[in-house]
């Protein structure tokens, strides 16, 4: 697979009431084609978000959206731009990171959450140093990630419900 340079190519989620924000590595292939974010089906994103929260998987982009910004959940990821190799976040070079201060000025966020290895490392480089806000870093939610289940995912994440 030929690598690419990519520019990250959606926007921000997030409203006035979002307390907690999400931060993954750089869209997949899928979730571009969605134009949104955890779109690969196989992701378990939006399944372990549902169960945390106690509603049912949100389906459509507008279900996703809406369960995030009803329970004060903002996201984004740490590129903006980058070389990669279909989906890997292990191909990811060249990154340039996304500015996070446009959701934290307007955002009354409690808490940030890095999803997955990739994103954490990068958060930690880059971003961490700006803002002085640590992260708190949580297994991937990616299927790729398949050697942690969607149980062991759970009790990891469900410590953002406090924050929710």
């Amino acid at each position: 697979m030929e690598e690419e340079h990519l520019v990250h190519p959606i926007p921000p989620l997030y409203d006035g009431n979002s307390r907690i924000l999400i931060l993954g590595s750089f869209p997949s292939r899928a979730s571009r084609a969605a134009a949104f974010f955890y779109g690969h089906p196989r992701n378990r994103f939006w399944p372990l978000i549902a169960r945390i929260v106690g509603e049912e998987p949100p389906a459509s982009t507008e279900e996703k959206r809406s369960l995030a910004l009803r329970h004060g959940i903002a996201l984004w990821d740490t590129v903006a731009s980058c070389d990669i190799r279909g989906s890997a976040d292990a191909s990811i070079t060249g990154a340039a990171v996304n500015d996070i201060g446009v959701i934290l000025k307007a955002a009354p966020i409690k808490a940030i959450f890095t999803n997955g290895a990739t994103s954490t490392k990068l958060y930690e480089r880059y971003i961490y140093p700006v803002t002085g806000i640590p992260s708190v870093p949580l297994p991937s939610t990616s299927p790729a990630n398949a050697a942690c289940g969607m149980d062991a995912l759970y009790e990891k994440w469900k410590v953002i419900a406090d924050l929710i």
